[in-house]
Parts: C-alpha cells; sequence; structure tokens
C-alpha cells in the first residue's frame, strides 16, 4: 500500500519543502557586506589622513626647529661674510698700494756720492697735486700714468748725472728714467772753484761753475694705476736740503 503525506505544503519540512521568503534575504545580505565595507574604507581613509596629519605636523615641528637653529647661526656666517669681505679688500689695497718705503730705501743705497738731492716728490699719478711741490706735473711726469719720482738735485759734473741716471736703474720696479734738464751754471753765475760760495735761492745748489744741476723723472710703469673714480692714495713727498757740512765735504774732495 503507497504512503501518503497528510501535512500540508505549507508547513512540510525538508528539501522538499517550498521557499517561502523568496530573495530578500540575499538582498539583505548584499547590503550588509556593502555597509561592511564602506565602513572598514571609511575607517582606513579616516586612518591615512589621520597620520599624513601628524606626519604634516611632526615636519612643521623640524622646519621650526631647523628655522631656529638657522637663526642662532645666522650671526656666526654673518660674521665670516665681513670677515670673508674684508680680507678680500685688504689683499685689493696690499695688491694696489705702491711701496714708497722701499722705493725710498733703494734710493738711499744706489745714490751716489757726488749727487745730492734738493727736492723729491713722489705721486701715484701725474694729477696728485702735492703743496709745496710746485704747481702741476712736469711735461714728462705728465706723460707717465703710474707712479713716478721726480727728483731735483746738483752733481759733480754732468758725467756724475749720467752715472746717477744709470744707478737709478737699479731700483725695483723702474721701467725707464728720463732727464727733464741738467745744466752746469750760467757763465759769471756760478761760485769760484774752492770759494765754497752760496746761492741765494733755496733750491739752487751750483755753488761752483763745474756743478750740474739736473731735473730727473723716474717711472714705474708696471705698478697698478688706479682706476677713473678711484680715490687716490696719499703719498710721501718731501724736499732734502743739502747741509752745509755735506756741501763743505764735496767741494772739499774737488778742490783736491
Amino acid at each position: 500500500m503507497r504512503p501518503i503525506n497528510l501535512i500540508p505544503p505549507e508547513d512540510r519540512r525538508g528539501d522538499s519543502a517550498p521557499l517561502r521568503t523568496g530573495p530578500l534575504p540575499y538582498i539583505l545580505l548584499a547590503g550588509l557586506v556593502a555597509l561592511l565595507l564602506g565602513v572598514t574604507l571609511l575607517v582606513v581613509t579616516n586612518n591615512q589622513i589621520s597620520e599624513a596629519k601628524s606626519e604634516v605636523a611632526r615636519l612643521e615641528a623640524e622646519d621650526a626647529a631647523a628655522a631656529a637653529r638657522a637663526q642662532q647661526l645666522a650671526s656666526y656666517t654673518q660674521f665670516r661674510t665681513m670677515s670673508e669681505q674684508r680680507v678680500a679688500t685688504v689683499n685689493s689695497l696690499a695688491n694696489s698700494r705702491f711701496d714708497w718705503e722701499r722705493v725710498m730705501r733703494e734710493l738711499s743705497l744706489i745714490l751716489p756720492h757726488d749727487v745730492w738731492l734738493v727736492g723729491l716728490t713722489a705721486t701715484a699719478a701725474p694729477e696728485v697735486n702735492v703743496q709745496g711741490a710746485g704747481g702741476g706735473a712736469s711735461g714728462m711726469r705728465a706723460a707717465i700714468a703710474g707712479p713716478a719720482l721726480e727728483l731735483t738735485g746738483c752733481a759733480h759734473g754732468m758725467e756724475a748725472v749720467a752715472g746717477f741716471v744709470t744707478a737709478l736703474k737699479d731700483i725695483d720696479g723702474v721701467t725707464r728714467v728720463g732727464v727733464q734738464s741738467s745744466e752746469l751754471p750760467e757763465e759769471g753765475k756760478g761760485g769760484e772753484e774752492g770759494g765754497g760760495g752760496s746761492s741765494d735761492s733755496g733750491d739752487e745748489c751750483r755753488t761752483h761753475k763745474f756743478i750740474a744741476k739736473f731735473e730727473i723723472v723716474v717711472a714705474f710703469d708696471a705698478a697698478p694705476v688706479s682706476e677713473e673714480g678711484e680715490e687716490v692714495p696719499s703719498v710721501p713727498t718731501g724736499t732734502v736740503a743739502t747741509t752745509s757740512s755735506e756741501s763743505s765735504e764735496s767741494e772739499g774732495s774737488e778742490g783736491e
């Protein structure tokens, strides 16, 4: 005899039971999964934003600390810059400054015994006006752009003047020596030989007819020349006067 299931279909259990809920549970499940993914993504994004903000804050703090440190060291940087500028200025002045002290020392060493000076003017440029040295540069001095010496004095004859010109060329840095003038006293104006006479003029050293008075210009063309508009450094100038003992000695040696 065949068994018959008397349970209504809606109350049956098992695999053959009909689906009573439909697709709604699956739709709800998919929505929950999507919501969970959205929450997870939101949390991860917030965490990344927080980490980025923390990194920015850390970098700003480091930048502020570095700026404060740099400000503390700024004075040392300024001092170093100032020191370098001053060293450069000193080197520039040292390289462009003419060594007059050395020139004067060498001049005193090469000055012959039969030559004496009554005037000496040293200038760094021809446009320099020296108080008490006369008005303006001489013709030969005006043609020299760099430092130069203008010498006035007397010597025992023309040969002594020529020897002095040759000796001047031994001074370190001298490029040329020019004789502005070299003259013996005019007939009847020089002192009598052996008389030890003297002239009323302070710069007239021709006390005998054999004594020649000269004007010599010594040029240092290789020395640095001040640029246009640059202040020309001051130069030592002076006048060397012949002493009475020196004149007597020179006259006595000539008399012998």
